[in-house]
Order: C-alpha cells, then structure tokens, then sequence
C-alpha cells in the first residue's frame, strides 16, 4: 500500500495525501456476475469530489459492470488478479461512441474533457468481446446484424482528458475498440499488454484521434483490426488535428495492419514517429490510408523489423509490408452522408500525403509494397533508406494484387511481379533490396 500510495503522489503532485477508495467498500461484489457499475461509479465519484486519489479494485475478484463514467483527479488501480469485465447484456449499452452516429459502437469505460487520470496495475480491464458476436467462422467471429444501431461496447472512450497515463495493466477482448483517445493532450501509455481475439473484426487496439503529444511504449498488442491507429473522425473535428505522437519499442500483431494513419482523416496528421518496433504475422505492416481531405505528413518509420502474411478478405489488406495511399473514398449516401463525407455531401476527396520516410525496415511478405495516389503529386517526396524485402509464400492465397480499399473507383491494382508499385506520385525516391530466399 505504501508503494501504491508513492507512485500516485508522483502522479498526481496536486495531492498531499493520496486516498484509497476501494470499490468493495462502495456496494461492489466482485462475484463475476452481479453489476458492479453504480458502485464503481460511487467510488469515483467520491474520489474525484474529494480532489483525487486512488479508486481501487482488489484483487481475487471479477468485477463486472455496465457504462461507467472516468472522472477527473483519479488513479484507477487494477491490483494483481483482479478483472474488471463488460456486462454481456446489449441492452444497457445506449451512449454511442460516435455522439450522433451510432452505427459503431457503444461506450462502455469513458470520459468528457476532464483532467489528471491514470490507469495502472496489472490486473485485467476485459472487454468480453467474444460475447456480443455472433458465431465463430475459419477466418473470423459472425458480426451480428444491425442497422443505424450497434449495442457493441468498446472498451475504452477517452475524451478530452488533459493528462492521462495508462501504465502496466492488461486490457483484452474488446468488442469493437479498444482504447480510443479523442482530443485527448499529454498522453503517455507505457508496459501494457493489449490482447484483442484475433478473429474479432473492428477490434482496433489504440486509436489515436485528434489527439496530441502522444507517447506510447513498450507495449504488446494483438488485435483483428488495426493495432494502433491515428486519425480525425468527423464527429469529434471541434478537437482539432492530431499530432506530435512517438510510437517506440512495441510488439504487434494484426489480422489487418499493424500501424496505420487513416483511413478516417477530415484534418491533418503531421510529426509523427514510430521507432524500435517489431510487426508479426500481419496483413499489412506499415499503413498510411488517406481516404479522406485531410492531409498526412512529416511521419518517419524506423528500425522496424516486420513479417506480413496473407488473410482472407474480410480484411482489408494484401501482405504489403508498407503502403503508402491517398484515394477518395466509395460515393456515400443520403443515410451516412452526414459521418463519413462533409456536411450535405455523399461523395468526398482526398488530401495530400507527403515527407514520409522509411529507414531500416527489414520485412519478410508474401507481397510487396504499394505507393500511389488519385492523381499526379497527391503523394510525394517517400523516402526508403534501407528497406529489405524478402518475398517468401506461407499460404495459397492469391498474391498478385494491391488492396486500395476502401475507395472509389479500382479496389485492387495487379502486381505484375514488381517489389514496388508506385503510380501517380512524385518525388519518391527508394533504396529497397530484395533479399533472396
């Protein structure tokens, strides 16, 4: 308890004394089935009205809860064996994580413009993914049917917080979304383990959207979707663009692409560095999807050690180590054309993706790379310094094609055998060794 206590004074320097309000001393169970979210929610509450300290959830219990509400000043501590879990009921799950789009997702963990969080320890916040889908295929999990409402929750919602830590705990089986960081400023997620169920689609590990100075480390992440993710939503671009972000010494793997910038980006990504990681049995490794007016630029990926492997196609991507695109997406209509295009419109453009780099990347793939874009110059001045490719077959999918999807017009481009397809762009100048097998 004294150790915990230090480490939240370090933390939170606004505290003299850093109090701890177990959940258990609110009304929680602990017993795996019994809801436990209002009095998660009481002990918050009361943590954060008495200007902060440490909500507590022991350990030797399963705490399970519907939506609950983060609150500012606090320190959610998981201590060693204990399980915070989604409710499996649908039912509950009714605030969106998209405001008025309530198409993907529902919230579950969350929060509104607040300050001073952190989540640490080393227990486990687990999403129950596998309970809210339908049933298991070869290549992935049934998604169940749904209209302009989806009841899956995702796991975390951060919105707005002004200096957030995630540090040590294991966060797994979300149901969509993992830990998404909206508006989000002064983040730092380091040593945790994030482990999605592999054959869950949407289940994205990080997403980092309209957020700043974002420091994520010493991570290990498996997911269905995309392992860590930036963008600009449109239902969040009163928060601006999202930049200065440094990704370092992590492990993913990912049924879709390991790291990728877009496909969602209405604003700007710009100053941007993923370093020291290593990227295993991927459908795609490094990914920058522009689908959308917002532009994409000065991003460097280095040092990078990577594997690719074909999947099958409810995911998006061919085996390309690297990927580097800029095409408008497929023509909307009247019914999700206020989300996914401007106001008013049903078919949108493309921005401008430049001054990307790629230095000591090692990739192992059964395809090679892609760089284009709709027209001349939508894409230039991509540097590969030092990238080796090895082409070695793993499976019997067909290898021959790029995967632009999503877009509007050609959703594959043939290979024809090159190691690098680059069309349409400028400025591109590449140093890439193919490695004999």
């Amino acid at each position: 308890m004294r150790f915990r206590t230090l480490f939240i004074l370090l933390l939170f320097p606004f505290s003299l004394i850093a109090k701890d309000y177990n959940v258990i001393d609110f009304g929680a169970w602990g017993n795996g089935s019994h809801d436990d979210a209002v009095s998660i929610q009481r002990a918050i509450d009361a943590c954060s009205q008495a200007g902060g300290g440490v909500v507590v959830f022991p350990s030797n219990h399963v705490f399970v809860s519907g939506p609950v509400e983060l609150k500012s000043n606090i320190s959610i501590f998981l201590e060693s064996n204990a399980v915070w879990k989604a409710n499996p009921d649908e039912s509950i799950y009714h605030l969106s994580a998209f405001g008025k789009n309530e198409g993907e997702g529902m919230m579950w963990i969350y929060s509104r413009n607040i300050e001073n969080v952190s989540i640490t320890g080393k227990g486990i916040i687990d999403g129950n993914g596998v309970a809210f889908m339908g049933k298991e295929l070869a290549d992935s999990y049934e998604l169940k049917p749904v209209t302009t409402f989806d009841p899956r929750p995702h796991v975390l919602t951060l919105m707005g917080i002004r200096n957030l830590t995630i540090r040590d705990v294991t966060i797994q089986n979300g149901a969509y979304w993992t830990v998404h960081l909206i508006g989000c400023e002064g983040v730092t997620i380091d040593g945790i383990q994030l482990l999605n169920n592999l054959k869950i689609r949407n289940g994205d590990g990080i997403d980092i959207d309209h957020s700043r100075n974002v420091r994520i480390s010493n991570c290990h992440i498996t997911s269905g979707d995309d392992c860590i993710c930036l963008k600009n939503r449109r239902e969040y671009k009163e928060y601006g663009p999202c930049k200065d972000i440094v990704v370092s010494n992590c492990t993913m793997t990912s049924r879709s692409c390991a790291i990728k910038i877009g496909s969602e980006n209405m604003d700007s990504i710009s100053n941007v560095l993923f370093d020291n990681c290593v990227i295993t049995a991927s459908n795609r490794g490094l990914g920058i999807q522009n689908r959308d007016e917002g532009t994409v630029t000065n991003v460097v990926f280095s040092n990078i050690i990577l594997d690719c492997q074909l999947w099958s196609d409810v995911w998006w991507g061919k085996a390309e180590p690297i990927y580097v695109t800029s095409f408008p997406r497929a023509n909307g209509n009247h019914k999700d054309a206020n989300w996914r295009f401007p106001e008013g419109e049903t078919k949108g453009h493309c921005g401008e993706v430049s001054r990307i780099f790629f230095n000591n990347i090692y990739a192992t793939s059964e395809n090679g790379c892609y760089v284009g874009g709709d027209s001349y110059g939508k894409v230039n001045h991509v540097y590969f310094n030092h990238v080796n490719i090895l082409l070695r077959r793993v499976t019997a999918y067909p290898n021959d094609v790029m995967d632009l999807r999503p877009c509007r017009d050609e959703q594959f481009v043939k290979r024809n055998g090159q190691l690098v397809v680059s069309h349409l762009t400028k400025n591109c100048k590449l140093d890439v060794t193919q490695l004999k097998p």
